[in-house]
């Protein structure tokens, strides 16, 4: 009856997947705007039982994640090409990079290149270290770049190299279940792959609606300090409506025409607004900045890497042993796992004919050094506005930290706030507006591509109508939320994909021995790629 559906409806996709995840999505929907304080509670509960409970398990695992790609980029293995042994890159090194970047984690930069360094400065993770302190500048920055650098790319790059590796060298389809060949065999097709599929597109749904409505609630507050446009309902869904349009008029232009060519425009104004802070600031301390944070990053990534804050129980002020990490790395890590499979099938989709070396250091490491970069000048020249140190604070006065408090009043105003300390405040902050919006535009068109895919099974666009469904999806779900269930349905929300964060992330630590046991039977593949091995195979 599905089938019959999909082809009535010109579909031209796996029905089970198709509608079943559609139908969750709905049927989800009802519940939250149904209940949702009730549903926030119990997923509250939920999620401050799995950071508390498996915190270490979450700073453990996706170290472990860091260092067997780097293990596998230089192997014997890393000369694997993904795809035929004579397969050439789709894409040059820069359009490459600014698909992977704009794909992945330009909106929370954003978001978060002023308001987390800040943050941490006057509220510093470890509890002897003092607030505003050169201590707490130091840490403010390292824990940053932590918290957006090679850890979390190793979260993308997991799964991405797991599904290049088999798609491109099984032929088998670009789905989720496909990594898990392996260990499932067949029954990937069946209804145990069905349900890891169903399972990844309505994860990836949830973690851009979320995006869009944080995205929208920046391009609000940045209208409402522009034109003092008001933080209201309707303006948030006239920004959703038009970040919707343009992710919609990108997804019918396809990938090459339409996510390459905006993608490359964002990296293009975000690159110009850097380099706007870095020489109307500071930029002699700037650039010194720049190179300090590379030896602090270095300095403290092997402690922050498997420091997991477990004298919090002594040092927390409710006793409850959950402590600043919980709060802030584990829900980190829990939220992006849940992006894993969209980035990944992403990354993968615009990777095919490089080796598993560049793959593994392009991913890891270009994205990485552009965020370190990034968060020295935005984060060194808020931490300088707000004044580092005793003696800087009393040389400012009244002006001393007036980017905390702008901070504690409102995230997403942090950016804005951080601009009326520039020339052309006004130009600049506008400009802003606009690459926060295609920011979240691109990654909304880039979610719809690969849901599509995740339904189709394949790396060829499905019919237009049936990948704009999934874009207004997107914008739809976002809207509604903040119609009907306001903060509350977002906080819900929020707290859901932080637990599904869990089964999520034990799927990506199975798809690292899943790749591992592929990788061991690369002598089978050489002979004749695009067969996936049989069974018995896999089993010698």
């Amino acid at each position: 009856m599905l089938n019959t559906l999909a082809r009535r409806l010109g579909l031209r996709t796996d029905s089970t997947i198709f509608f079943t995840s559609a139908g969750i999505m709905v049927l989800f929907l009802v519940a939250l705007l149904i209940a949702p304080d009730a549903i926030g509670e119990a997923f509250g509960a939920g999620r401050e039982w799995v950071v508390t409970n498996l915190g270490w398990f979450f700073i453990f695992g996706v170290t472990s994640w860091v260092a067997f790609l780097l293990w596998a980029g230089i192997s014997r293995y890393g000369a694997i090409r993904l795809g035929g042994n004579d397969a050439k890159p789709d894409y040059s090194n820069i359009s490459w990079f600014t698909m992977l970047f704009a794909g992945g984690i330009g909106t929370v930069l954003m978001f978060w290149g002023v308001a987390e360094p800040i943050s941490h400065f006057s509220t510093p993770p470890r509890p002897d270290v003092a607030p505003f302190s050169v201590e707490a500048a130091d840490d403010a920055m390292s824990f940053s770049i932590y918290h957006l650098g090679l850890h979390t790319w190793a979260i993308f790059a997991m799964p991405g190299l797991a599904f290049a590796y088999f798609i491109y060298r099984y032929d088998l389809p670009m789905r989720f279940s496909s990594v898990f060949y392996p260990l499932l065999g067949e029954r990937i097709y069946g209804p145990i792959g069905k349900t890891l599929d169903i399972f990844a597109v309505l994860g990836t749904l949830f973690g851009v609606a979320v995006s869009i409505g944080l995205g929208t609630q920046q391009i609000n507050a940045g209208l409402t300090e522009l034109f003092g446009v008001p933080d209201a309902v309707f303006t948030k869904v006239m920004i959703i409506v038009v970040l919707t349009s343009i992710a919609v008029g990108s997804i019918m232009a396809g990938l090459d025409s339409g996510i390459r060519r905006l993608s490359n425009l964002n990296i293009g104004m975000a690159v110009g607004l850097l380099l706007f802070v870095l020489f109307t600031g500071s930029t002699v301390f700037l650039l010194r900045a720049v190179v300090e944070t590379f030896g602090l990053y270095i300095t403290n990534l092997l402690p922050m890497a498997f420091w997991n804050d477990t004298l919090a129980r002594y040092t927390s002020n409710d006793g409850s042993g959950w402590g600043w990490q919980g709060s802030w790395t584990v829900f980190y890590w829990a939220w992006t796992v849940t992006w894993s499979p969209f980035i990944g099938i992403f990354v993968a989709r615009i990777s095919r004919g490089r080796t598993i070396r560049e793959f593994v250091f392009g991913v890891l490491f270009a994205p990485s050094i552009f965020t370190l970069v990034w968060f020295s000048i935005f984060g060194w020249s808020a931490m300088e506005i707000d004044g580092i140190g005793e003696e800087a604070r009393a040389a400012l006065g009244a002006q001393a930290g007036v980017l905390s408090a702008a901070v504690d009043e409102s995230i997403p105003l942090a950016m804005f706030a951080f601009f009326d300390n520039f020339p052309a405040a006004t130009l600049i902050q506008g400009l802003a507006v606009v690459i926060v919006a295609i920011f979240f535009a691109t990654s909304s068109d880039s979610a719809s591509l690969v849901v599509d895919m995740l339904c189709t099974g394949s790396p060829d666009p499905g019919p237009w109508h049936q990948r704009v469904f999934w874009g207004v999806s997107e914008g739809v779900l976002a809207a509604m939320l903040i119609v009907l269930a306001g903060d509350a349905g977002l906080t819900a929300l929020q707290e859901v994909i932080t637990v599904v964060g869990l089964p999520m992330f034990i799927l990506v630590f199975v798809m690292m021995f899943s790749l591992l046991r592929g990788l061991s039977h690369e002598e089978l593949v050489k002979v004749e790629v695009g067969r996936p091995p049989k069974t018995e195979e896999l089993n010698e």
